[in-house]
């Protein structure tokens, strides 16, 4: 299983607030099945994460945003966390980064309520998901099927509700990334 993700790069899109355990769980599981992963963020050389009702630790930040290019990446994960999204779904070049990813088809996971990223690049429409259960109506307004289920693919799009899912979640992801791209 160490091999499984050898020689694919995978980018992890977070700012300021996300649900640490969100990205830290993934992050190893990625790494531990061969990955090398990238911490990608607006933010200059640090994150920091939350832990479910305070901040928590810093982590470094491996490639600034607006020097990260899709292209080099052959998976994207977006960690949740309430705060991280709702920056990230502001910011035009998050977006238009994940939209990227959707576009080339690239697998995409996306846990809690890092859905918001994506729907914001107006893709979702069509596609089963899940989420944390407060972004059940903002996923139904913008096309998407929500079912409530521990992991969610469609088309190479991961979802999952919360850090209780995470060993499904990592299960699930690890097998699409080394899958690759898919049909949208």
């Amino acid at each position: 299983m160490a091999t499984q993700l050898a020689g694919k790069k995978i980018a992890i899109l977070v700012d300021n607030g996300f649900e640490q355990v969100e990205l830290t769980e993934p992050k190893k599981a990625l790494e531990d099945a061969g990955a090398e992963t990238h911490i990608i963020s607006p933010q200059d050389a640090e994150v920091k994460g939350w832990e479910h009702t305070d901040w928590g630790d810093t982590f470094k930040v491996d490639k600034k945003l607006s020097e990260a290019k899709a292209a080099d990446y052959q998976g994207l994960l977006l960690p949740g966390g309430v705060m991280n999204p709702d920056h990230l779904r502001g910011n035009e070049q998050a977006v238009a980064f994940v939209n990227d990813f959707i576009e080339s088809g690239k697998p995409v996971a996306a846990i809690c309520h890092g859905p918001w990223t994506l729907i914001e690049t107006g893709k979702v429409k069509g596609l089963k998901m899940t989420s944390y259960p407060t972004l059940k109506t903002d996923l139904i307004n913008a096309g998407a099927e929500w079912v409530d289920e521990e992991v969610v693919v469609d088309k190479g799009i991961v979802t999952s509700r919360n850090p209780d899912d995470i060993p499904a979640f990592n299960k699930k992801i690890i097998e699409e990334f080394a899958e690759g791209k898919h049909e949208r």
